[in-house]
């Protein structure tokens, strides 16, 4: 029989998002009140299961991007950049992320701002607001032929100083595309929340497994579902989605999936790529989870 229609179908829906929206407006706040130096750009945007309208019920942390706009890294040489005229910048991403921590603190208090993270700084929960993972980057700019092919945006991992290029916005932007009425009727964004659901589930079952299947790469597995998986009802979703990727995750038609973003294939040993082993056990876990209800 499987997982009744019934809690895939409450699986699917949406978690609340006014909290989220009211962290985010908070945080651009923080921003907006340092002095900041002249000529300096930058945008704050909401990144991950906010942004992507992928959120589940019990989703805490907003994940956010303060994105320097007015200085920008490549993948050109300096010989490239000298035939672009393209000028090097002294105010740096690190110079940047220091005023984004000066901001934070000013305005929450030192208390509440954590510093120590990997990839993001830590805006602690307090009074409504939701704890906050901002995520400090400047634009990135990957040309092909000396014209500009993709925009994303980097940052450095702190404290091993590992550069990470990521398109959040390329990720939201296929994603709403694949979502759209022409592709998957509407099916796909609700889909992925279904999928969530399923793994909180099993990861509840097994605390042994949190945390081996980000949300992130859990988008761009289903993402390489075709587009005619999806729809008729959410058990005939369950079964063809899980099916198909059982199927392919067994043969090289794996190795070239990609990311949502459509920039790198999901699997490697990049710090943005995948394990296709977790892949395939976040698979048999599902194929079990579906047979042992």
């Amino acid at each position: 029989m499987g997982i009744p229609e019934a809690q895939l179908q409450t699986w699917s829906n949406q978690g609340a998002t006014s909290t989220a929206e009211a962290t985010h407006k908070s945080i651009r706040a923080a921003l907006e009140q340092l002095d900041w130096p002249n000529g300096v750009k930058y945008e704050a945007y909401l990144q991950g299961s906010y942004r992507n309208s992928t959120n589940i019920r019990g989703n805490s942390d907003v994940d956010l991007v303060v994105e320097c706009t007015s200085v920008s890294y490549s993948n050109l040489t300096d010989e490239e950049r000298d035939r672009l005229d393209i000028t090097p910048s002294d105010y740096t991403w690190s110079v940047f992320r220091q005023h984004v921590i000066q901001a934070l603190t000013q305005y929450y208090g030192s208390s509440l701002v954590d510093t120590t993270g990997s990839k993001s700084l830590k805006v602690l929960p307090d009074s409504g607001r939701l704890k906050a993972d901002v995520v400090v980057a400047t634009r990135y700019n990957h040309y092909k032929a000396l014209a500009i092919e993709a925009t994303g945006m980097t940052f450095w991992a702190q404290p091993e100083n590992t550069q990470i290029i990521n398109h959040p916005k390329l990720h939201y932007d296929n994603g709403t595309s694949k979502n759209a009425n022409e592709r998957t009727k509407g099916w796909y964004k609700p889909t992925l929340r279904m999928f969530k659901n399923a793994r909180e589930r099993i990861t509840s079952d097994k605390p042994s497994l949190s945390g081996h299947f980000p949300s992130y790469f859990l988008e761009c597995l289903f993402f390489n579902v075709p587009d005619d998986r999806f729809g008729g009802s959410y058990q005939h979703e369950y079964a063809e989605a899980v099916n198909w990727l059982n199927e392919q995750l067994g043969t090289d038609a794996a190795d070239k999936f990609v990311c949502q973003n459509w920039r790198y294939y999901l699997f490697g040993t990049l710090p943005v790529q995948w394990t296709r082993a977790r892949a395939e056990q976040l698979v048999r876990e599902l194929i079990s989870l579906w047979n042992d209800w």
